[in-house]
């Protein structure tokens, strides 16, 4: 039986997967197993890595099959039911030779066959099984229950039972896959495992210290998951933050692809293949390494943070004295306590993008049990202040920790509960941070401050007029203002940064942020104890208004004029468009009133020619009818005369637009005010 490959190393990622190295002894041609749950069996056959470390070599790895335990069972050659297994197989072997031991003697022959016989047993007989076998020449026949042993010398009827044996054993364990290394080689050598598996993501936890006069101090915890069949026991654990690139790809699953059904056909020729077109292909990228020359990155030792531990140690006794709040006999006494109990190190390093915590001592986690690991414990860079966002919350700002990362390390993004001064004093949460980066880590409603919000908005003068082809456009800038008024009525100083949303509008007239976001402003403002501050806000961005100089009147011009919008050279021009567009109307008004005139000359002669036509035969009817087309005839002269003022005033009107339309179009004027 081979030496088991045990756990020895575990790196958890961030991404959800876990990098895990196995290591144990192999003799000779050993085989080593390895089991696995069926849905790992992807991450394993991608990742594997298999090497004899002793001179040795492996020769292959194989796995079970996907195949359901029927169909398996399905094909083998041999069948033993639950019941009469050793008659019913010697049953299915019949010429399988065999080394039979009876009594003190031993016996080959091959099986002949197997039939039950009546054996008299005092008054009563018996029906017992015997086992036929030809030895040599003669036939014998055996008691089966006489039998001390029966060997099967023939190889492939032995690995036919062996292979039933193993699949039926496989199916105690239903969702678990063996793999067996199969290696080559002299003596004990040690054999090395490593692959990659699905695993629960590793968090973070964080606590922060406050203390007067100190600088903050930030511990954290990992808090990682076994939930893996087998315990992880003095294991070298290593927890990397980042995001590497993972995915899941099916290689256990047998492939098949369908094969073409070519048949010969002698009626037709045989058409071209024509391949595809292939684009070049790159070449493959150089693998970087690190500036040792080794493949992660020299490691670096961080100051003392926490042993490795399953759980953390149960925290120092509070006690509480008529004086104020002891730990371990003064004030303080939790962070000593804190920094003794706990004291630990890690093993810190690059990994190209990639962070590494190494716990320096090895780890226990038993099977489907997680633990909290600590991970660091230092000093880092922060302060108090405050933190105003309308939309969190509209009266009062935030509590924070401006929390820079002085501690070397990059944190990863969790919880963080704060305590100062021995009290808690609220929770936050903490975004991944590189070194040096600095974060506000909102905490707590600060009530001692109290915000209250103006806001107005106007349009300012016009700074800038356009005019081009026909149009006159005036730029000015839309104002709005938020004016901040902050009351502090703590008795101690304070340091208030408000956020204002960025818009796209610029700043105008105000003090200049202390920092820009993505999406906001912030400004500082120090806040004397007891009293008020009020920061004044002011934005603007650029607007427009347009005019149509078609449609312009004296008025108009007048006080484009006054408002320097334009100069005396064009307002004069715009005053002779003016009196030319007044030239075009009143021709407009002579074109309708003669239409006019017109059309109530078509409709009288229309009523004459219809009396005309009413008119009988006879002296006096004559004279009117005569009477009529003297009338008509009057008219036609006049029709005449306006046909000839209409087309006058038709040139007239074409010539003053076009006149107008020429002067429009060729003005051109722009100014700064």
């Amino acid at each position: 039986m081979p030496s088991p490959l045990s756990i020895r190393r575990v790196v958890l990622y961030k991404h959800g997967v876990g990098y895990f190295e196995r290591r144990g002894k192999v003799t000779g041609s050993e085989t080593a197993h390895l089991d696995f749950k069926a849905r790992d069996m992807n991450d394993v056959l991608k990742s594997m890595t298999v090497l004899d470390l002793n001179g040795g070599s492996v020769s292959a790895v194989s796995y079970d099959s996907t195949k359901p335990l029927e169909q398996l069972l399905s094909e083998a050659t041999i069948r033993i039911p639950e019941h009469g297994s050793l008659t019913a197989l010697l049953g299915q072997v019949k010429g399988a030779r065999v080394r039979a031991r009876v009594g003190g003697a031993q016996v080959e022959g091959a099986i002949v066959g197997l039939e039950s016989l009546p054996v008299v047993q005092g008054e009563a007989s018996v029906v017992r099984p015997f086992l036929t076998l030809l030895v040599g020449a003669s036939l014998r026949t055996f008691d089966v229950l006489e039998l001390g042993e029966l060997e099967f010398l023939d190889e492939a009827v032995r690995k036919d039972l062996e292979f039933y044996l193993a699949t039926v054993m496989s199916s105690y364990k239903k969702d678990s896959k063996r793999l067996s290394i199969l290696t080559a080689g002299e003596g004990s050598r040690e054999l090395f495992v490593s692959y990659v598996l699905e695993s629960p993501v590793w968090k973070t936890s964080y606590r922060i210290l406050l203390d007067e006069g100190q600088p903050p101090l930030l511990q954290g915890w990992a808090m990682v998951d076994n939930t893996g069949d087998e315990d992880w026991v003095d294991v070298e654990l290593s927890l990397i933050a980042g995001l590497p690139v993972s995915f899941v790809h099916d290689l256990y699953n047998p492939r098949y692809l369908r094969r073409p059904v070519v048949e010969v056909r002698t009626e037709t020729g045989v058409a071209p293949v024509i391949p595809e077109e292939a684009y070049e292909s790159a070449p493959a990228e150089p693998m970087m390494e690190s500036a040792d020359g080794g493949p992660f990155g020299s490691a670096d030792m961080a100051s003392p943070i926490m042993p490795a531990m399953a759980a953390p140690a149960p925290a120092p006794r509070m006690m509480r004295s008529k004086g104020g709040p002891m730990v371990g006999g003064g004030r303080g006494g939790m962070r000593e306590a804190l920094e003794q109990s706990t004291a630990v190190t890690t093993l810190t390093k690059e990994v190209g993008d990639l962070f590494e915590y190494g716990v320096d001592r090895p780890v226990t986690v038993h099977r489907n049990q997680s633990a909290l690991v600590p991970i660091v414990h230092r000093p880092f860079e922060g302060r108090r202040v405050l933190l105003y966002n309308r939309a969190t919350r509209e009266k009062n700002p935030m509590a924070c920790i401006e929390f820079k990362n002085t501690t070397g390390l990059t944190l990863e993004g969790g919880p963080v509960t704060i305590t100062e001064d021995e009290t808690y004093v609220g929770e936050a949460m903490l975004d991944t941070l590189k070194p040096d980066d600095t974060r506000f880590v909102p905490y707590a409603v600060e009530l001692s401050c109290v915000v209250s919000v103006e806001e107005d908005q106007e349009d300012g003068p016009v700074f800038r007029a356009r005019l081009n082809r026909g149009t006159l456009v005036v730029e000015f800038f839309h104002l709005r203002r938020r004016k901040v008024l902050a009351r502090n009525k703590a008795k101690r100083p304070q340091v208030l940064f408000v956020e204002h949303p960025r818009t796209g509008w610029e700043l105008k007239d105000t003090v200049a942020p202390a920092e820009t976001t993505d999406g906001f402003w912030r400004f500082k403002r120090e806040l004397a104890p007891s009293t008020s501050d009020t920061l004044v806000i002011t934005e603007r961005t650029k607007g427009h208004r347009q005019y149509a100089l078609g449609n312009l009147g004296l008025d108009e011009v007048a006080f484009f004029l006054d408002s320097r919008f334009i100069d005396p050279r064009v307002a004069q021009a715009l005053r002779d468009v003016v009196a030319m567009r007044e030239k075009l109307s009143q021709a407009n008004h002579d074109i309708q009133r003669l239409n006019e005139k017109r059309s109530q000359i078509f409709k009288d002669q229309e009523r004459i020619r219809s009396n005309i036509d009413s008119l009988k035969s006879g002296p006096s009817q004559r004279e009117l009818v005569e009477r009529f087309i003297t009338k008509l005839n009057a008219q036609e002269d006049r029709l005449e005369n306006i046909g000839r003022e209409l087309e006058r005033l038709e040139a007239e009107r074409t010539r003053l637009q076009a006149e107008v339309n020429q002067r429009i179009e060729s003005l051109s004027y722009e100014a700064d005010l």
